[in-house]
């Protein structure tokens, strides 16, 4: 006959043990999986926080190019050297962090932002950034932004667009065909040559009067059109005058300039300190690249010698030598010319008097000429104009 061991005891133990050793491994387990969870979360926000950080710092360059288009505008196309500008680390806006990078100018046109952003801000001690690394941080995301030029939406249809009539006489001469000013195709690239735009563009009810040897020609050598209004030189897209000279590079009184303007060069680099360093259109030195926008508050009287961009008078302009400018010249007030002197006096561009300060005509007298040149209206538009985000997606992430 079989004997059954009746004899149980110490069994509950064991089953205790095996139990705690389960329910232990099922905790220990957990444990893990939280950890790795709250850790991966952590990681990943980091990640994130390092990622808008970058996009902050590039948005910032993008929300500040106004102040700084004389600096970054100016840089000379990749690889030529200067064609980068960079930035040390900073704060972010929102302190979540520090992005630092480099800005590179591929053309005229076309900027590529390049950012790094780190979820720790700068100045934290050994101990905070040790803390930071054992807790997951020290993440860092670089990104690339392609930014393009916005130039201003400008209503440019003639070589010189006024409000009231125009007096010419001696051997002025205004002509709506594109010209290349002499020399820059050594230093810069133009393009093709543009259609013809009209000499002059004025009110229907203004009158435009020649004498001695002056001349007017393009087609056709005088429009008068109904749409030419006080908007016409006061608004340009969405940008108005006063906003415009808010973004001057200088801002200086009216006065008499005599013939002070001209290139400053100092060790080999354009001086941009010098107020009556207005660019250089001629030689094509270091200072061929700086097209400011010039605001004179008043008016103003010029002798020469040179300069480029876009200038701003509020008050009159009258230019009583050899003055030669390059690119966009808007006059609130009247203009007057006497040329003469070592070179007759130059618009190159597209210039714009509104005549709304002094009732009466322009006088255009001697040897002075406002010829029409898309290359350098462009050259000042691109070289102040503002950034902003391509249509497209403009953003990558870099690695």
């Amino acid at each position: 006959m079989k004997r059954v061991l009746q004899n149980e005891r110490g069994m509950a133990l064991a089953l205790a043990i095996v139990a705690l050793v389960v329910v232990g491994a099922l905790v220990a387990g957990a444990f893990f999986a939280g950890t790795q969870e709250q850790r991966v979360g952590e990681n990943s926000r980091r990640v994130l926080t390092s990622f808008g950080v970058a996009e902050a710092g590039m948005l910032e360059v993008v929300r500040t190019w106004q102040d700084s288009t004389g600096v970054f505008n100016s840089l000379a196309s990749y690889p030529s050297a200067p064609s980068t500008r960079t930035w040390p680390t900073v704060q972010s806006p929102s302190h979540t962090g520090a992005y630092s990078g480099t800005l590179y100018k591929l053309n005229d046109q076309i900027f590529l932002i390049d950012m790094t952003g780190t979820d720790s801000a700068p100045g934290l001690s050994s101990q905070q950034v040790a803390w930071l690394q054992r807790r997951g941080g020290g993440a860092s995301q670089r990104l690339g932004l392609l930014t393009s030029i916005r130039a201003l939406q400008m209503d440019i249809k003639a070589s010189l667009t006024s409000g009231r009539g125009d007096a010419l006489s001696g051997n002025a001469h205004i002509d709506g065909y594109d010209h290349v000013p002499p020399n820059w195709d050594t230093w810069t690239t133009c393009g093709p040559l543009d259609s013809a735009k009209a000499g002059i563009r004025t009110d229907t009810s203004m009158a435009v009067s020649t004498g001695g040897t002056s001349t007017v020609t393009g087609v056709p050598n005088v429009m008068r059109d109904p749409n030419v209004t006080d908007s016409t030189f006061s608004k340009y897209g969405d940008v108005s005058y006063s906003q415009l000279a808010g973004r001057a590079t200088l801002t200086l009184p009216g006065q008499n300039f005599s013939n002070n303007i001209g290139p400053v060069v100092t060790s080999g680099q354009c001086d941009k300190s010098v107020v009556t360093n207005w660019g250089d259109g001629v030689n094509g030195g270091p200072c061929s690249n700086y097209f400011p926008i010039v605001h004179v508050t008043s008016d103003a009287t010029i002798n020469g010698v040179q300069g480029q961009g876009i200038l701003l008078i509020d008050g009159s302009l009258s230019v009583q030598g050899g003055f030669q400018w390059f690119g966009i010249t808007i006059i609130r007030g009247t203009l007057s010319t006497a040329g003469g002197g070592s070179m007759d006096a130059h618009f190159w561009g597209t210039t714009m008097v509104q005549d709304s300060v002094v009732v009466g005509n322009n006088t255009l007298t001697g040897h002075a000429n406002i010829l029409y040149s898309k290359c350098a209206i462009l050259k000042a538009l691109d070289a102040t104009g503002v950034a902003t985000m391509m249509r497209s997606r403009s953003w990558v992430q870099l690695f």
